[in-house]
């Protein structure tokens, strides 16, 4: 029995319940989004840790580093310091608590990010003009700093108009190519493990097909989750 001038009839009360609450589902992926960020952040500081630093001392342990081109070694530390800085601080960017609670220092971090990616790409510009990998391995390196220039620009241009949906897009897009430091190993690691089974194929060839492969491979997934996540529609929550 409804009370006189009550809003809530009995049949919106059945609709209601039959709603199905969405919360529990967000809660669900909540843990696989933890871990999701932790590997995300284990592998771009440990990359940074352990390929950074051999060339700040001198680049001796650094294999196939050839010394004879003038300039390269020096573009090279000048690309790995900055770029190792920006692969460390981009995971720090994405945490929403963080972003919330100390609003001056995501600033002052993404500044620093920036900044970063831009030395660290007019670095590499040089070195691969004048590394005797190959054409190929140019091409794929000139994509990526193209693309890596680009959407830092889009990056920056979106925040100081105070459009902060775009700029975490393009921010995503960014650090999806930061990250290609670390899947190009990746690749690299698993193509050396067949290598065996391919006697004729050359080292270059492995390192330039992991080159194309983490370019490509990381804008394809940097697209699939802003379209999934960023841009489709949320359903309703619904009040119980």
């Amino acid at each position: 029995m409804e009370a006189a001038g009550s809003p809530y009839t009995i049949d919106a009360v059945t609709k209601i319940e039959e709603k199905p609450a969405t919360r529990p589902v967000a809660r669900q992926r909540r843990p696989m989004q933890r871990f999701l960020w932790w590997l995300l952040t284990v592998s771009a500081l440990g990359i940074t840790a352990y390929f950074v630093p051999p060339y700040l001392v001198g680049g001796t342990t650094v294999p196939g580093l050839d010394r004879s081109i003038p300039g390269y070694y020096t573009s090279l530390v000048i690309h790995a310091l900055p770029a190792g800085i920006a692969l460390a601080i981009g995971p720090f960017q994405f945490v929403t608590r963080l972003r919330q609670r100390f609003p001056r220092g995501h600033r002052i971090a993404g500044r620093v990010y920036l900044i970063a990616v831009v030395v660290a790409a007019l670095a590499a510009t040089y070195s691969s003009v004048v590394t005797k990998s190959g054409f190929a391995l140019q091409v794929a390196f000139f994509a990526l700093i193209l693309a890596w220039l680009f959407t830092a620009a889009q990056a920056y241009r979106t925040i100081r108009r105070g459009d902060v949906k775009a700029h975490r897009i393009w921010m995503i897009r960014n650090y999806t190519l930061t990250f290609a430091a670390v899947t190009l190993r990746v690749y690299q690691l698993i193509l050396l493990q067949v290598w065996p089974l391919m006697p004729d194929l050359e080292y270059s060839e492995i390192y330039t097909s992991s080159a194309w492969l983490s370019l490509v491979g990381n804008i394809a997934v940097a697209e699939y989750f802003i379209v999934h996540r960023i841009l489709a529609p949320r359903p309703r929550r619904t009040a119980a």
